[in-house]
């Protein structure tokens, strides 16, 4: 089987323009098939606060009503996807950007109301993998923003973490997939003061031990869910860490296996 890489980035590498073009180079150097998927939230923060629209935000999760859609739709479809894109032509790789609405890629459903109405969010349903793969054989690179829709024409704004292990689950059905999560830290951190003490490998035994040390806590549980049920679904290998770990020099990143 063939080899895909799907990396994500997070919006700290975005806002900052010295980290993202650091980025780019590393990926656009990153050999084999590829994807990125990139989130943009702090961006949309501050166009909506520009705006007159108030951000809200629970459990660390956007609140998107009407209008907070038309700036999230703005923002990720529109001004840091195309930069991206734009950037990477530069570097000389073909990418195509991309919301889940494009090629009908990633179907969704709007999350039903619970305990918080998040209003037009969007749970990952369908992944068209065949649909995406015709890009990718005719040697386009895919850049998804956070966007997807629900097939009657409504956007809904969607986790980009969920976006990243959704997609590749749907891709390893054609190629041996690994998941690239870049963000500031070097990996999972097994003291969030220091930056050093990486925990470089996690399987489902030593997630429940560092669960049970309270050592994975807040925004980093739903991403090591993510990571297990994307493990437990086709994806071969899953790493997280800084953007360094997309050298083959680095080895001090998070690697995530079952």
């Amino acid at each position: 089987m063939e080899k895909l890489s799907i990396i994500k980035i997070g919006g700290n590498i975005i806002e900052d323009e010295t980290a993202l073009n650091a980025f780019l180079k590393l990926f656009s150097n990153l050999e084999g098939k590829k994807i990125l998927v990139h989130g943009g939230g702090r961006r949309a923060t501050i166009v909506a606060s520009k705006l007159g629209i108030e951000s809200q935000m629970v459990n660390g999760r956007r609140i998107t009503d009407a209008e907070t859609l038309e700036v999230i739709t703005m923002v990720y479809g529109g001004l840091v996807n195309k930069n991206i894109v734009a950037k990477l032509q530069a570097l000389d790789i073909d990418a195509i950007g991309l919301t889940g609405a494009d090629i009908n890629s990633i179907q969704s459903v709007k999350r039903p109301v619970k305990e918080v109405d998040f209003g037009f969010v969007g749970d990952v349903e369908n992944v068209a993998h065949q649909s995406i793969d015709k890009l990718i054989q005719a040697d386009f690179t895919p850049v998804f923003c956070a966007i997807t829709h629900d097939g009657n024409g409504q956007l809904l704004n969607t986790n980009a973490d969920t976006i990243t292990s959704q997609v590749a689950i749907g891709m390893s059905k054609l190629y041996e997939t690994s998941i690239y999560y870049c963000f500031e830290f070097n990996g999972v951190l097994e003291n969030i003061n220091d930056k050093n003490s990486v925990v470089k490998h996690i399987d489902t035994n030593i997630y429940k031990d560092l669960l049970a040390k309270g050592i994975i806590v807040d925004g980093m549980l739903p991403k090591l869910e993510n990571c297990f049920n994307a493990l437990q679904n086709g994806v071969t290998a899953i790493n997280m860490g800084n953007t360094e770990m997309l050298t083959q020099e680095n080895d001090n990143f998070t690697k995530i296996t079952l």
